[in-house]
C-alpha cells in the first residue's frame, strides 16, 4: 500500500534594523539544511498572480512519495512545471543568517588618518527601488490528469472529506485521522486538491536520483501557504522556510505574530567554527523567548546587491526560473536593473499542531528596509602601539570582551562562565593592564 507524505505545504525581529551598508566580509552561513524536517517554499507574488516552488525533505523509497495540496483552481497542465532545486538553494544561500569577520585596525594609524582627511558619509545603495473524467463514487470528482516530469498528478474536488478520504484510500493511500478536519475545513472554502505521486518509469527515464520541486502558477486574490495538512502526519514541530520574491516591499504575516531575528551583535570569535550549532540554537532560544505562533523575519533584501554577500544575487534567468515574470517587463538589455525590482523575504515558521491552528496568510508591506540576521567576528589588533588611542583601545578589550560573551549567552541560552572559557582569556575580564609603566609612558626610550 502507498504512504501518502500528507503535506502541503509542506513545509513550510527584535533588533531595530539599520538601512545602512555592511562592511566586513561574509565568514559563514547557516541554511535550511542544518534543521531536520525541513521544507522550503518559493512564492513569486505580484497582484493576484503566485507562483510556487515547493520542495520536500522526503526520505524513502519515491514509489511511497504522494503530495495533496489545496489549490484556488483546477490547474492546466501548462500552470505546473518541475523546477531545479539548485535555484532553491541558491537562494537559500543568498537569505540565510550569516557571520561576517572584522580586524580592529591599528588605533595609531586610524588617528592619522583622521587627521589627514575628511571622510564622507557612505549611505547604503539606493533601491531602484481537457478532457474531464468524473469519479462518482465517494463523492469525488478528477477535474484533470496530468503527468508532468517524473510525478503524476491528479486535479480533485470533494464534496466532503470523508468521501475525499475513502477515495484515497480505496486508491492506495494511507491518510492520517487528524487530517479529516483539515480536508474538511478546505473543501467549505470550495477548494481543489492537487495530488502528485512518482511516476517510476518517467522518474528512471529523465534519470534523476531524487525529487524535484514541484510550481504551480495560479491567479488569485488569497496570498496564502496551506500548513495544515502537513501536520496531520507529523511526529513533532516542523521547520518551514519561506522565501518571498516580491515587487515592492517586505512580506509579513496578517494572522501570526512577525518577530525580526535578533542581528548585527558581535560574538565571539570562537563561533566561527561553530556556526551551524550556534545558529540553531539561537533560533530555538530566540522560539522559546518570543513564545508561540510566531513567524520570524530572517532576512529582507533587494536581489539587485548584497553586503556582506553569502552567496551572489541570482540571475535574470534564475529568478524566471523560480516564478518572477516581471523581470522581462524592463525589456531585453536591462539584466542588472531587471533584478532590482525583485526583493526576497526570508521567513521561518517552527510549527505544530497545537500553535499553529490556521494557514499563513501574507501581505505585502510598503517596507523596503533592508535586514539581514547577521552577526559580527571582530579580531582584536595585536600591535604594539602606544599612542593614545591605543592605549585606550587596550583598556577597552575587557569590557568588549564581557559584552561579547554576554551577547552569545542571551542569543542562544548558552551558559556565561562556558562561553568566558571557550573564550580563552584567562583573567583578562576585569580591569584592562598597561603594556608600559606610567614612567616609561612619559620618557619613551
Amino acid at each position: 500500500m502507498k504512504r501518502l507524505a500528507l503535506a502541503v505545504s509542506l513545509l513550510l525581529a527584535l533588533s531595530p534594523r539599520s538601512a545602512t551598508s555592511f562592511c566586513g566580509f561574509y565568514v559563514a552561513r547557516g541554511d535550511a539544511k542544518l534543521f531536520n524536517h525541513a521544507s522550503q517554499v518559493v512564492m513569486a507574488r505580484d497582484g493576484d498572480r503566485t507562483v510556487m516552488t515547493m520542495t520536500n525533505d522526503f526520505q524513502g523509497e519515491p514509489k511511497e512519495f504522494a503530495i495533496v495540496i489545496p489549490v484556488p483552481i483546477v490547474l492546466q497542465k501548462g500552470q505546473i512545471h518541475i523546477g531545479d532545486r539548485a535555484q532553491v538553494e541558491h537562494l537559500d544561500a543568498f537569505s540565510a543568517p550569516r557571520l561576517v569577520e572584522y580586524f580592529d585596525e591599528d588605533p595609531c594609524q586610524v588617528a592619522l588618518q583622521e587627521k589627514a582627511m575628511t571622510l564622507g558619509s557612505a549611505g547604503a545603495p539606493a533601491f531602484a527601488m481537457d478532457a474531464m473524467r468524473r469519479e462518482n463514487s465517494h463523492g469525488v470528482t478528477i477535474e484533470a490528469r496530468y503527468t508532468v516530469g517524473e510525478y503524476d498528478i491528479l486535479i480533485l474536488s470533494a464534496r466532503q472529506s470523508s468521501g475525499l478520504q475513502d477515495w484515497l484510500v480505496a486508491n492506495g493511500y494511507r491518510v492520517p485521522p487528524a487530517a479529516t478536519p483539515v480536508l474538511q475545513s478546505y473543501i467549505r472554502q470550495g477548494l481543489k486538491f492537487f495530488v502528485a505521486k512518482v511516476n517510476l518509469a518517467e522518474q528512471a527515464k529523465l534519470g534523476f536520483s531524487y525529487l524535484r520541486p514541484i510550481q504551480i502558477a495560479y491567479e488569485s486574490p488569497r496570498f496564502m501557504l496551506p500548513i495544515r495538512l502537513g501536520m496531520a502526519n507529523a511526529s513533532g514541530a516542523q521547520e518551514l522556510f519561506v522565501y518571498a520574491l516580491t515587487r515592492n516591499g517586505r512580506v509579513e504575516t496578517t494572522n501570526y505574530r512577525n518577530v525580526f531575528l535578533p542581528a548585527n551583535q558581535d560574538i565571539p570569535l570562537y563561533v566561527k567554527d561553530r556556526f551551524p550549532a550556534f545558529y540553531q540554537a539561537m533560533f530555538a532560544e530566540q522560539a522559546r523567548k518570543k513564545g508561540t505562533q510566531v513567524v520570524f523575519t530572517e532576512h529582507f533584501w533587494d536581489m539587485g546587491w548584497c553586503d556582506p554577500c553569502a552567496a551572489q544575487p541570482l540571475s535574470n534567468d534564475e529568478l524566471k526560473s523560480l516564478g518572477v515574470w516581471w523581470v522581462d517587463e524592463s525589456g531585453p538589455g536591462a539584466s542588472g536593473l531587471a533584478a532590482n525590482t525583485v526583493f526576497v523575504t526570508r521567513l521561518h515558521v517552527r510549527y505544530d499542531r497545537a500553535h499553529f491552528p490556521e494557514d499563513l496568510v501574507f501581505q505585502q508591506t510598503v517596507d523596503r528596509n533592508p535586514f539581514q540576521a547577521r552577526y559580527v567576528l571582530r579580531h582584536e589588533w595585536q600591535g604594539s602601539g602606544e599612542c593614545p588611542g591605543a592605549r585606550a583601545y587596550r583598556q577597552g578589550l575587557p569590557a568588549r570582551r564581557r559584552q561579547q560573551a554576554q551577547n552569545l549567552a542571551e542569543l542562544t541560552g548558552w551558559p556565561i562562565e562556558k562561553i568566558r572559557t571557550q573564550m580563552g582569556y584567562g583573567g583578562a575580564w576585569g580591569a584592562a593592564t598597561d603594556s608600559l609603566a606610567w614612567w616609561q609612558r612619559i620618557w619613551k626610550g
